[in-house]
């Protein structure tokens, strides 16, 4: 099973709304680096949900509960996954954080910024539910 981080502006869908509808399409990816990664994700894999804009914080864990697949409404060649919340984090955990955490050096969050969809090495994963579990 991999790890994932996966952004969404939370006044376009937000970590609460996923929640509210249980399920949700994760498409709209055309950046091909962050594509990539979505076409790697697997069924039962797991994802940081990380709200951008104003907030920029880790909010949730959310399952893939799909394969990858085309996106049959988007004529640019995107791929979706379903993901479905597993629970929100403990307290959110900011950007602000993890850059100012030496052991998420080469964390491709704080490498590219803008990135949509990037993996997340188990021990960055452990990090992130650490940092969430602390007050």
């Amino acid at each position: 099973m991999a790890h994932w981080l996966i952004k969404e502006e939370p006044t376009h869908y937000s970590f609460a709304d996923l929640v509210s509808d249980g399920r949700t399409r994760w498409d709209g990816v055309h950046n091909p680096l962050a594509l990539r990664h979505l076409r790697a994700m697997r069924k039962g894999d797991t994802a940081i949900y990380y709200h951008t804009g104003k907030e920029r914080a880790c909010v949730g864990i959310v399952r893939v509960t799909t394969d990858p697949r085309p996106d049959p409404s988007d004529r640019r060649g995107s791929f979706l996954v379903d993901v479905e919340p597993v629970r929100a984090l403990a307290r959110a955990v900011t950007l602000a954080e993890i850059k100012g955490d030496a052991s998420f050096k080469g964390f491709d969050l704080v490498r590219i910024g803008r990135l949509s969809v990037m993996p997340v090495d188990e021990p960055w994963w452990r990090r992130i539910l650490a940092l969430s579990d602390s007050t």
